[in-house]
């Protein structure tokens, strides 16, 4: 097994500009659901946007916190 280039995933992948706005779209819908008071960090929810597009961006997607586990569930299988 080898080591995992995390600088080269980042420059790659994470640090594209249209990650970084996925990403801050996500982290404004969580602090939409703190501010009401759903969600605090380490209680093993999660926010999941309700039939979001699987490209593009998450603006207007309705919100609702669920269990961690139910929301890894739901989500559709990556790759393969």
């Amino acid at each position: 097994m080898t080591d995992r280039d995390y600088r080269k995933e980042y420059d790659e992948y994470h640090g594209t500009e249209e990650q970084k706005k996925r990403r801050a779209e996500r982290n404004a819908a969580r602090r939409a659901a703190r501010k009401r008071g759903a969600v605090r960090k380490g209680d093993g929810k999660e926010v999941h946007h309700v039939n979001a597009p699987r490209k593009g961006s998450l603006d207007g997607t309705k919100t609702k916190v669920v269990p961690k586990s139910v929301n890894r569930r739901i989500q559709p299988k990556r790759g393969s």
